[in-house]
C-alpha cells in the first residue's frame, strides 16, 4: 500500500484519515466497495494514535444495467431521479439488485 509519494503528495489513505481526524467526524457513510479501505484507515488511526469513527456500509445503488451508479460515471443525483418522476420505492430498490 502506497501512503505517500513524491510525484503526486500524500495519498487518499493517509490523507482522509488525518482529514477526519482533524474535522472531528465521528461517523462515516460509504458504499460497501470502500470497505476494503475502512480496514486501512482503521489501522492507521490506531498506528496515529487517532479516533476511530463509527463506519457504516451500505449497498450499491445500481443502474439498469447494474452498474454502480457513481458521480465519477456522471450517474444520475437521487434528487434528479425523483425530479424525473421515480417514486422513493423504486430509488430505494435500485439498491437491493446486488
Amino acid at each position: 500500500m502506497i501512503l505517500a509519494r513524491k510525484d503526486v503528495g500524500i495519498a487518499y489513505h493517509l490523507a482522509v484519515v488525518v482529514d477526519d481526524a482533524f474535522q472531528k467526524i465521528t461517523h462515516v457513510t460509504r458504499g460497501e466497495d470502500l470497505l476494503p479501505s475502512t480496514h486501512v484507515h482503521r489501522l492507521l488511526q490506531a498506528l496515529l494514535d487517532l479516533p476511530e469513527p463509527i463506519y457504516l456500509h451500505h449497498a450499491l445503488m445500481l443502474d439498469e444495467t447494474g452498474k454502480r451508479l457513481a458521480k465519477r460515471n456522471d450517474s444520475l443525483a437521487i434528487a434528479t431521479m425523483r425530479e424525473k418522476g421515480m417514486s422513493a420505492a423504486e430509488v430505494i430498490a435500485l439498491s437491493e439488485k446486488i
